[in-house]
């Protein structure tokens, strides 16, 4: 299925916005690697196949919708209240959801083919944007994968750590992508 011009919407209805975190330090063994999964999320994505400098992406997500889905590794399996205990630390102490309801996405440049594309925007957490440039593709079926390395810190956001520093989430997270483009106007909210 060819990428087709056009302006299209996205959100939890065409895929899934994940955060994939690791751990670092002494006591990385008694950690997980955490997949987070934002539950309520929109965005734009307008194609232009001639002229990709004319294609944009928005993104914006509610940071309080963001929730644990799985967790790996560590020294016991993550349980029910391990998730809730992590929900409210990213909630409270890491990403402030009551003065800063929505991280937002606006892509500034995009170019490359639907086989191998970049997008740079400015990705806005606590109220601070930064640059972040992303990577992705279209697969055959026309399914849009995106990649994009995120270090926390650059956000003024200092990495959990627990055990007085010997366990700690790496400063990198790994933010991924995954939607169907529909196009704007059309599906259950339309």
């Amino acid at each position: 299925m060819a990428l087709q011009d056009g302006t299209y919407r996205i959100g939890p209805d065409s895929g899934r916005l994940v955060v994939h975190t690791g751990r670092t330090g002494l006591g990385a063994k008694a950690g997980h690697d955490l997949t987070i999964e934002a539950g309520a999320w929109t965005g734009s994505v307008v194609v232009n196949t001639k002229d990709p400098a004319l294609s944009s992406v928005t993104l914006e997500i509610e940071a309080g919708s963001l929730r644990v889905v799985e967790g790996t590794g560590g020294v016991k399996p993550l349980t029910d209240s391990d998730r809730a205990d992590i929900e409210a630390t990213m909630r409270e102490k890491i990403l402030s959801t009551d003065r800063h309801p929505a991280i937002t996405f606006r892509s500034t440049v995009v170019a490359g083919s639907p086989d191998s594309f970049t997008v740079d925007g400015e990705l806005t957490i606590l109220g601070t944007g930064r640059p972040v440039q992303a990577r992705g593709n279209v697969s055959a079926e026309g399914t849009v994968r995106g990649r994009a390395a995120v270090v926390q810190s650059r956000w003024g956001i200092k990495p959990y750590s627990a055990f007085f520093g010997a366990l700690k989430l790496a400063d990198e997270v790994v933010v991924d992508i995954e939607v169907t483009l529909a196009p704007a106007g059309t599906g259950p909210d339309a």
